[in-house]
């Protein structure tokens, strides 16, 4: 997945629109998982792992294929 610094995201978890912040590298015991911090349409940022989350555009494709 490619994105970019200000990317609309949906997040999976919640269903929301939200913007990317940064992509980093989350490293825990025996694993590296890819993370990205966002905001959220209240200005307050998580994070969250980067597999749930998908940028928006690829969304609207999505539901245009599928509808």
């Amino acid at each position: 997945m490619d994105l970019a610094f200000g990317t609309k995201i949906l997040n999976h978890k919640t269903g929301e629109i939200g913007l990317l912040i940064k992509i980093w590298k989350n490293k825990f015991a025996d694993a590296e998982i890819d993370y990205a911090t966002c905001v959220d349409k209240h200005g307050k940022r998580y994070n969250i792992k980067l597999d749930e989350i998908l940028p928006l555009e690829e969304t609207d494709d999505f539901c245009k294929a599928n509808s």
